[in-house]
């Protein structure tokens, strides 16, 4: 047994112990009320509710060594770790069906239970479907949701940028245990998340990216949220996961409509196509929220043109769709070797981007 050094122990004890999955957790939570009960119930009513098998594990696994591994970690600052005993525990995670025992955070533990929307997408998103993630995170930042999202490339990161440019901030839930981080190539964005947002885990520490445990934390993103909006999305994609998962808690879904060539906007057309909403700037997400929009432009709100006639020229004809050069040429009549300068002038000032296949993105 334990020393009862920590009123967290028993809680980490329970969760920590190989075998005894989250459900069975709970089944034990909902018959004997607080672990320490469970604990003092004895093999023959454990062994009732879960099976002798998952009771003798239960009783007989020495876990010292994670739940100390876990309360060193609850003491480095601004580390914390909810129970669904605890007052702070966010109520929206206790609509789902399977919210989780105990979750470990890092960061301001207050945004968890903050009006909030996620924001998903794909990892290999566009260039434009980057930017409006993150036009839209920042819109519905400033109007004090909170953004949450999974910390992925692509889309993820895009709206937790945004989401910390405004008040509202961002949540990130990921995969893997909370003093991991993955993919690595966002551990500076983490760090700005821990210190101005929150990053929270369901898993052990030191549990790396395991590909079943994605699926899970969809599961959550879609829980804290009022709404999930998709801006970019395969037919075959974990974001269509998360707005599955949102429908079946009773959240709204949102999506981006996009070009009817584009492989990412088909997961998007497919969603709108089922009854999610289609939205093509923040203020209609704030509307159907009733929430108010903030006084600077809608993201959906499309600037007037500037530049060289040429420069107008080319990004007229560029549309916002991805387009070849060779069609480029056929649109604005410009010899191939002027259209190329004019195409490295927009590049350099991050008007347009050049997309695999040669392709050619307006921004």
């Amino acid at each position: 047994m334990l020393p009862d050094k920590h009123p967290l122990a028993p809680w980490l004890r329970l969760t920590l112990t190989p075998g005894l999955g989250p459900a069975a957790q709970r089944q034990l939570l909902a018959a004997f009320g607080l672990p320490e009960c469970i604990y003092a119930a004895g093999f023959s009513a454990i062994a009732a509710v879960v099976g002798a098998p998952l009771a003798g594990k239960l009783l007989d696994h020495d876990a010292a060594a994670a739940v100390d591994l876990a309360l060193e970690w609850l003491t480095q600052p601004g580390n914390a770790i909810l129970t669904l005993g605890d007052a702070a525990y966010p109520a929206s995670l206790l609509e789902i069906p399977d919210p989780p025992v105990v979750l470990y955070v890092k960061g301001d533990v207050t945004l968890l239970s903050q009006p909030s929307i996620a924001v998903v997408g794909a990892r290999s998103a566009t260039p434009q479907g980057e930017a409006n993630a993150e036009a839209f995170a920042t819109e519905l930042s400033a109007a004090g949701l909170t953004i949450v999202s999974g910390l992925a490339l692509g889309i993820d990161g895009a709206a937790h940028r945004g989401g910390l440019s405004g008040p509202g901030r961002t949540v990130a839930v990921i995969g893997t245990g909370a003093d991991r981080i993955y993919p690595a190539r966002n551990a500076e964005l983490a760090r700005r998340i821990a210190e101005r947002g929150a990053i929270i885990s369901e898993f052990a520490l030191g549990i790396g990216p395991l590909a079943h445990n994605f699926p899970r934390r969809n599961r959550l993103i879609a829980g804290l949220a009022s709404g999930v909006l998709v801006v970019e999305a395969a037919v075959k994609s974990g974001s269509l996961i998360t707005a599955r998962l949102a429908t079946e808690c009773g959240r709204e879904v949102f999506a981006i409509p996009g070009s009817i060539h584009s492989p990412l906007a088909r997961g998007c057309h497919r969603l709108i196509r089922d009854g999610a909403k289609l939205v093509e700037s923040a203020a209609d997400i704030l509307e159907e929220l009733r929430l108010s929009p903030p006084e600077a432009a809608s993201a959906g709100d499309l600037a007037p043109v500037e530049g060289s006639p040429e420069e107008v020229r080319v990004l007229e004809a560029a549309g916002y769709d991805p387009v070849d050069v060779d069609t480029l040429v056929h649109r604005t009549s410009l010899t191939p070797e002027a259209l190329y300068a004019i195409l490295l002038t927009l590049e350099l000032d991050g008007r347009v981007s050049r997309l695999p296949g040669g392709r050619i993105q307006r921004l």
